[in-house]
């Protein structure tokens, strides 16, 4: 048994074409903002080592080598 498919098919077929098409690029962009604040949050949380203090002196002169 062989059915036509008619044009309200190809209507309904085609706005939920495009409603699927806009939920997925919508869904797509807020998981890849949340994956970038999480990367974001993640690397702010890291702190970097302190450097080990040098006395500030005045007789001291500055390298000049390059």
């Amino acid at each position: 048994m062989v059915t036509s498919l008619t044009p309200e098919f190809w209507d309904r077929f085609a706005v939920l074409l495009v409603l699927a098409v806009g939920l997925t690029a919508v869904l797509a962009a807020a998981f890849d903002g949340l994956a970038v604040r999480r990367s974001l949050l993640r690397r702010s949380h890291k702190t970097l080592p302190e450097a080990p203090h040098r006395p500030n002196r005045k007789d001291h002169r500055t390298s000049v080598h390059c």
